[in-house]
């Protein structure tokens, strides 16, 4: 009786255990699913936004995330003064508030 309850007993983890694996097949799936449909895009794009703002220039016609336009006039570590407008009206922002350079400083000559 003992023998038989054992056997019935490991047959049944045994059985369980491929139903598991497959829940955990699924799982791995659709990490790896979201992974490139969603986590690798997004870090491709902060990738070429962030060497955009390295490779900013004076010169540079940019619009700052906050609608600002105007060019650069120089360039420190962290931060960007720009020139915003005929008046010649100066602001000192920081490099992460760029948004896009509308006109790059070559192309502008």
């Amino acid at each position: 009786m003992f023998i038989r309850l054992l056997t019935e007993t490991t047959g049944d983890v045994a059985t369980g255990g491929i139903g598991s694996w497959g829940g955990i097949l699924m799982i791995v799936l659709m990490l790896a699913v979201m992974y490139f449909f969603m986590i690798k895009p997004q870090k491709k794009q902060e990738r070429e936004i962030q060497q955009m703002r390295n490779n900013l220039q004076v010169g540079d016609e940019i619009t700052t995330i906050g609608g600002i336009i105007g060019k650069i006039i120089s360039i420190k570590e962290e931060t960007c003064l720009i020139e915003t407008s005929g008046d010649k009206t100066k602001i000192r922002i920081l490099k992460s508030a760029v948004k896009v350079v509308d006109v790059k400083a070559e192309d502008a000559e």
